[in-house]
């Protein structure tokens, strides 16, 4: 099992402390306070130096906890900011508009720097054998539950030919952006059901050299098709597995739940996508402070073929 984190070389995010059931982090020129459950020890710097560095803070609301509305609330401005903003990614080379969202969220998730670069780095190996073998080739990837879409603009900036599927038109629209904001184009963007669109492609024959896989605890699609973690994952692996090329393929499976393990997301790869020809790995993405402790937030399992 591997542990990864961003590099240091990325200047555009910290986490500059953690503890106390929230984090301190910075956005480019901007810091924000946001919940963290995971953060269960106390606090490096104190309360006043948070509030001196931070601009802004998101407070809970009513219905902080409860399934759907966990992440819901308001933020707190107390130092002058913008409401939008643009960080870059250099690794790869592109840029994503943050902003302050209801949902205590800013546009990105930064622990997934790492699998970033496992994806850029795959499809341009992949890419490279494919030109070799067949000119007018590009490695195609599908990306559900896309977000806005950092993971897309990865496999797009590395050549390949990526859809981007997500059940929310809000945040498709956001990662639209964040792609002409990168100087990318050529994007295939999808409203729809991951298990249903995953289904479609393998009765139409479609395959794909890469997929990637971030879902959420608990959702609805965009015609109120109910998901729920539990309940659907494996039969969504199963799906993918059918419409993932059997050579020169990729497979990212991330996960966000806090019952899931590392282990038990390389089970169900391997059980769905099975171990003939393939190398695995998995493990944790981390977030580290400057005190050097490390904040576990999602787990992951990775296949190549």
């Amino acid at each position: 099992m591997t542990i990864e984190q961003p590099s240091a070389a990325w200047k555009d995010y910290e986490l500059i402390d953690s503890g106390d059931f929230s984090k301190l982090e910075r956005w480019g020129p901007y810091v924000t306070i946001r919940p963290e459950p995971k953060a269960l020890w106390p606090k490096a710097l104190s309360d006043a130096e948070w509030r001196r560095l931070a601009h802004t803070e998101f407070k809970p609301g009513a219905g902080f906890g409860k399934a759907g509305k966990e992440d819901s609330g308001t933020w707190t401005m107390l130092h002058k900011m913008q409401e939008q903003w643009t960080i870059a990614y250099p690794a790869v080379g592109f840029n994503l508009r943050l902003g302050l969202t209801a949902f205590k969220h800013v546009g990105v998730f930064p622990e997934q720097a790492p699998n970033w670069d496992f994806i850029y780095r795959t499809v341009r190996e992949i890419a490279g054998s494919a030109r070799a073998a067949q000119p007018a080739a590009a490695p195609k990837v599908l990306n559900l539950f896309a977000y806005t879409g950092a993971a897309s603009l990865a496999a797009r900036k590395a050549g390949a030919e990526v859809t981007h599927l997500d059940a929310v038109r809000q945040v498709v629209t956001w990662a639209r952006g964040n792609m002409e904001l990168s100087g990318l184009d050529g994007i295939r963007w999808i409203i729809e059901d991951a298990l249903k669109f995953a289904r479609r492609e393998a009765r139409r024959g479609n395959t794909y050299q890469g997929i990637i896989l971030d879902p959420p605890a608990y959702g609805h699609g965009p015609d109120g098709e109910r998901w729920k973690l539990d309940e659907c994952l494996y039969e969504l692996l199963q799906a993918c597995a059918a419409i993932l090329a059997p050579e020169n393929s990729f497979l990212v499976l991330n996960l966000y739940s806090n019952g899931y393990s590392a282990v038990l997301a390389d089970t169900l790869v391997r059980n769905a996508f099975g171990t003939k020809s393939a190398q695995l790995d998995y493990g944790e993405l981390v977030l580290r402070d400057r005190a050097g402790r490390a904040l576990p937030l999602s787990v992951f399992s990775r296949l190549i073929r």
